[in-house]
C-alpha cells in the first residue's frame, strides 16, 4: 500500500460503523449510498481483508474489522480535534479553489463575481476552467463546477440551482431570408441546425406545444459544436439555426442581429447549478464563493 492513500477510506468506514449501515452513513456524510459502498470496498481491497460483513437489513465488524476499526477511530478523533485547533482560530477563505464554467456564463455572469471574490479573499489562489465539456468533479479534483442543463442528472453529488434563463430557437434576419422562416419546430427537419454535442442526443430538439404537451424534433445537423460560443458565432455569421440559453444572446436580441423562432411556443427553461462534492463541512473557500454567487446573480 502506497502511503499517499494510507487514510483513504477511514472516515467513511468509521461512519458507517457508527451509523450502523450505508445508508444512514451517506445521510450522514452527504454522499451517495452507492460512493460510500465503494469507497469502504476499495479500502478492503488495499488492506486485502474483509471489515465489514453484510447482509440485506444489517452490518457487523469482522474480528479484522474490529481491530482495524478501534485504530481508525482513534486516528479520526485525533484529526477532528487538530481541525478544531485550526478553525477556532482562522475561518477565513484561503487556500486554493478550483472551479470549472461554461465559457458563455463565465463571461456574462460569472466574470464580476469572480473579480470581487478574489479581491474579498486575497488569501485564495483561483484555477478557473472554462469548458462546456462535462468534467469528473471528483476524480479531476475540482472544488465544485457550474453547469447549465435542462436536467441535470448527477445523483451523486450536491446540486444547488443558482439561476434559471429561457432557451431559444434563432437565427439571423440573413438566414431566414435565404432559406425561409420555419413557422413551426418540425420544419427545422429541412433547414441548417447547428448542434450542442454535449447533449446525449444533439440533434433532438425539445419543444412544448400551445397547449402544453411535450414534444420532440429531429433536426437536421449542419454543424455539432461542444461549445456554445462557436455554436453562437457560427448564427451569428448565418450559418443556421441554433438553440441556446438566454445569457448568450441578450445584446444580440436586443438589437435585431438574431430573431427568436416560434415565439407562440413556450420556451424550454435552462437552470444553471452549482455542484459539489459534499455538504458537510464545506471549506470557508468554497461556501463563500457559493454565497456570492447567490447574492450577485440576477435571480
Amino acid at each position: 500500500m502506497t502511503m499517499n492513500k494510507l487514510f483513504d477510506g477511514v472516515v467513511i468506514f468509521t461512519q458507517v460503523v457508527k451509523s450502523g449501515g450505508f445508508s444512514a452513513a451517506a445521510e450522514a456524510l452527504g454522499h451517495s449510498t452507492s460512493y460510500v459502498s465503494k469507497e469502504v470496498n476499495k479500502l478492503e481491497s488495499r488492506l486485502g481483508v474483509r471489515l465489514l460483513n453484510r447482509t440485506t437489513r444489517s452490518i457487523g465488524l469482522t474480528p479484522e474489522g474490529q481491530a482495524y476499526h478501534q485504530q481508525c477511530l482513534q486516528l479520526v478523533q485525533d484529526a477532528e480535534q487538530a481541525v478544531q485547533l485550526i478553525t477556532q482560530h482562522d475561518v477565513s477563505p484561503k487556500g486554493h479553489l478550483k472551479i470549472s464554467s461554461p465559457v458563455g456564463f463565465a463571461n456574462n455572469y460569472l466574470r464580476p463575481i469572480l473579480s470581487q471574490y478574489m479581491l474579498n479573499y486575497p488569501n485564495v489562489n483561483l484555477e478557473l476552467d472554462l469548458n462546456d465539456r462535462r468534467v469528473d468533479v471528483i476524480s479531476e479534483g475540482y472544488d465544485l463546477v457550474i453547469r447549465a442543463s435542462q436536467n441535470l442528472d448527477e445523483s451523486s453529488l450536491i446540486c444547488r440551482k443558482i439561476y434559471s434563463c429561457k432557451a431559444y430557437t434563432v437565427a439571423t434576419p440573413e438566414y431566414l431570408s435565404k432559406h425561409g422562416r420555419p413557422y413551426h419546430p418540425q420544419e427545422l427537419a429541412k433547414h441548417n441546425c447547428l448542434c450542442y454535442s454535449n447533449l446525449k442526443l444533439p440533434t433532438r430538439w425539445h419543444y412544448s406545444d400551445k397547449q402544453g404537451k411535450s414534444f420532440f424534433v429531429d433536426v437536421r445537423q449542419k454543424v455539432l459544436c461542444n461549445s456554445g460560443e462557436m455554436e453562437f458565432a457560427m448564427t451569428l455569421d448565418g450559418l443556421g439555426i441554433c438553440r441556446l440559453p438566454e445569457f448568450y444572446l441578450q445584446d444580440t436580441l436586443e438589437t435585431g442581429q438574431l430573431e427568436i423562432l416560434f415565439p407562440e411556443y413556450p420556451t424550454i427553461d435552462i437552470d444553471v447549478f452549482v455542484v459539489y462534492p459534499s455538504r458537510k463541512h464545506l471549506s470557508p473557500k468554497v461556501r463563500a464563493f457559493i454565497d456570492l454567487v447567490v447574492e450577485r446573480l440576477p435571480n
